[in-house]
């Protein structure tokens, strides 16, 4: 089973060898910079991989062994223990040795034995520098993979309510359809309503649904055209964001009416527009849910900043809504845990979790203070300026 090392700061270096005397030379000669474990041949190596490959971060290994040589040792960590950096050391600088070390043990360098101190203790350095770069490397791109997975799972729980609204829109539409009667003219088409203009308001509702979603995703392929090489930087502030959320969020009804925003100091947002938008989507869908039992219900969205120690700011968006407020139960593991107060109609409260997350990632947090019966406040705090 191949395995991974997990530390990046390792230095723990793997030397084999049959020689006892080699193997002491090396021990004695580079132990004073490295942590040096010895094997006394092929076996033996594999048997401390298996218990320890973790803790290695380079692979040094003679050429010529009994029972299995070196390049069976190399091959075998090529597949299954591919984080170590390899070192072949042989005195038997055959042209074939080197090209197969090179292309079958991709490995690192070749050194020539007896071991030169100088050049052997470079050669591990670089080694080691190497491993750590690529350790770096690897839990940079788990990140990315991490990040990215969530935040395509989040995107795919957003559009699915509005495309389940798309779907139930139509489907009401076509199951109203009356088929022509004889001699009916051609080119018109009947439907039966219960309510006048009951249709009417399905498609505009099934509409405003769609170019929701349309938003979301045509966010996330500039998000993608963004991420090549030399592609410019979107230029994205606080206030325009807003706007796009207001412009473009799939208000049901009147909600637009409950919404009202204020520009009192702009600045420009850190981080990926596309999880912005997803975090802002979020807090108004869920206040919006929560003012529906409010009579008269409002929701007031600004964008502004205050002052921190010495001569910066701290930005900052903040919905503030009148709706009934949150539990101080529920209040108090927001944002830490999947907690929800809408779990009767779906809500599973990874939502917050979520803006939490990308919040983080940019250097902010955010700050939720509640009383039920006076309302909520959601605060994203960004890093001073």
């Amino acid at each position: 089973m191949p395995h991974s090392l997990s530390a990046p700061d390792a230095s723990h270096i793997l030397f084999v060898d049959d020689e006892p005397l080699s193997r002491k030379a090396f021990a004695r000669t580079f132990g004073d910079e490295f942590t040096v474990v010895t094997a006394a041949g092929v076996a033996e190596a594999l048997e401390l991989l298996d218990q320890r490959g973790h803790e290695f971060a380079v692979l040094v290994t003679d050429y010529r062994m009994p029972e299995r040589d070196g390049m069976k040792l190399l091959r075998t960590v090529q597949r299954d223990y591919r984080h170590l950096v390899r070192l072949l050391a042989t005195a038997y600088a055959e042209k074939e040795v080197a090209i197969a070390a090179v292309n079958d043990g991709k490995v690192f360098r070749i050194l020539e034995k007896p071991l030169e101190d100088a050049s052997t203790r470079a050669a591990l350095r670089e080694a080691v520098a190497l491993f750590r770069a690529q350790a770096l490397e690897r839990a940079m791109n788990e990140g990315r993979v991490s990040a990215l997975r969530e935040t395509l799972g989040f995107l795919a729980h957003e559009l699915n309510t509005p495309l389940a609204t798309v779907r139930g829109c139509v489907n009401t539409v076509a199951e109203r359809y009356l088929p022509p009667e004889p001699g009916a003219a051609p080119g018109l088409a009947r439907f039966t309503e219960y309510t006048p203009g009951e249709l009417v308001a399905a498609l505009e509702r099934a509409e405003r649904r769609a170019l929701y979603c349309q938003s979301l995703v045509s966010t996330f392929v500039q998000s993608a055209r963004d991420a090549y090489p030399g592609a410019a930087a979107q230029s994205v502030n606080g206030a325009g964001l807003v706007a796009a959320l207001l412009d473009e969020f799939p208000f049901e009804d009147n909600e637009r009416s409950w919404v009202s925003s204020e520009n009192m100091q702009d600045f420009h947002l850190p981080g990926r527009r596309d999880l912005l938008y997803l975090v802002l989507c979020t807090l108004t869908k869920n206040a919006l849910l929560a003012l529906r039992t409010v009579e008269q219900p409002a929701l007031h969205i600004s964008v502004g900043a205050e002052p921190v120690g010495g001569a910066g700011a701290r930005p900052w968006i903040r919905f503030s809504d009148n709706g009934p407020g949150i539990p101080p139960e529920v209040l108090a593991k927001l944002t830490r845990e999947p907690v929800t107060t809408r779990a009767a109609s779906g809500g599973n409260g990874m939502g917050l979790m979520f803006c939490q997350r990308v919040m983080q990632s940019i250097g902010g947090q955010i700050e939720i203070a509640s009383a039920q019966g006076q309302g909520t406040v959601v605060t994203l705090y960004f890093r001073p300026s």
